[in-house]
C-alpha cells in the first residue's frame, strides 16, 4: 500500500510539473486527481457538475483535460470550500456553491470526519473507519441542503453533461434531488459502495437500478478498492442509454 501511495504521489507531480495552471494549486496543497484521467480522456462533454468537491482535485483535473468547459462544483465544508476558491481563483468558467446536496431542502447533520473528504450527511461506520484509517468522526457540523434540480437554471443550455458525485454513501438522496438535471446528463460518474461504509446508506446496486431507471446503463469501473479480495468500493461510470 505504502508503495502504491508513492507511487500515485510521483505521477502527480509529474503531471503537474507539465501543467503550469496545476503549480499554484500545489503550493496550496492541491494536486489534480488524476486518478480519473482515463475516464475524462474518452469522453465528451459541455459542462461538468461536481458534487462533493472537496478543495478542488476534481475540479482542477477537469480543467487541465478540459479547458473552457464550465464547471458547477458543490462543496457543504466551509474550511474546503474556501481552499476550492484560492485553488480556482480567476477562473471565470468555474462556480462554486457552498452546499450539501440531497432530495429535499433544508439543514442536516455533516459528520466531519478526520480525512474531510470523508465527512458525510450519514454517520460514519465502524467498517469505514476500520477499512480507510484516519476517517473517524472528528466532530459535527450544520449544513445547508438543497436539491440538484433547485440550480438548473445554471444547465438549461447544456445538452450532454458529466455529473460526478463523491458524497460518502449519499449518492442516492442526491441522485433523487436531480432528476430533472439528469435529462442534461450524458455520464454520470459516481462512487459507490458494494459494503456498508456510512450507516444507512445505499450500495452500489441500489445506485445502479436507479440510474437505469432514469435511462442510464453502467459502462466503466475505475479506481477499485479491494480488501481480502472482496470489492469494497469503486468509481462507476454509467452512459445515457
Amino acid at each position: 500500500m505504502f508503495l502504491k501511495r508513492q507511487t500515485i504521489r510521483a505521477k502527480k507531480l509529474v503531471f503537474v510539473a507539465a501543467h503550469p495552471m496545476c503549480w499554484r494549486p500545489l503550493r496550496l496543497g492541491v494536486a489534480p486527481a488524476i486518478e480519473h484521467h482515463q475516464v475524462l480522456k474518452q469522453i465528451s462533454v459541455d459542462g461538468i457538475i461536481d458534487v462533493g468537491a472537496n478543495r478542488g482535485q476534481f475540479s482542477l483535473e477537469c480543467r487541465v483535460l478540459k479547458p473552457g468547459i464550465p464547471i458547477v462544483a458543490f462543496e457543504p465544508i466551509p474550511a474546503m470550500a474556501q481552499i476550492y476558491r484560492q485553488v480556482h481563483e480567476g477562473c471565470r468558467h468555474v462556480e462554486l456553491i457552498e452546499s450539501a446536496l440531497g432530495e429535499s431542502p433544508g439543514t442536516a447533520v455533516l459528520h466531519v470526519s478526520r480525512e474531510a473528504d470523508s465527512s458525510s450527511i450519514l454517520p460514519i461506520g465502524q467498517q469505514q473507519s476500520q477499512l480507510f484509517p484516519n476517517t473517524h468522526e472528528v466532530g459535527t457540523l450544520s449544513v445547508s441542503v438543497n436539491r440538484l434540480d433547485d440550480y438548473a437554471d445554471r444547465w438549461r443550455d447544456k445538452a450532454k453533461l458529466m455529473l460526478k458525485i463523491d458524497v460518502q454513501g449519499f449518492e442516492l438522496s442526491v441522485l433523487r434531488g436531480a432528476v430533472e438535471t439528469l435529462q442534461k446528463c450524458r455520464f454520470v460518474y459516481v462512487e459507490c459502495s458494494e459494503v456498508e461504509l456510512y450507516e444507512g446508506q445505499a450500495l452500489r446496486r441500489e445506485v445502479n437500478q436507479f440510474l437505469e431507471e432514469n435511462g442510464f446503463v453502467e459502462h466503466g469501473v475505475f479506481n477499485r478498492h479491494v480488501h481480502g479480495g472482496k470489492l469494497i468500493q469503486a468509481d462507476y461510470l454509467f452512459t445515457k442509454r
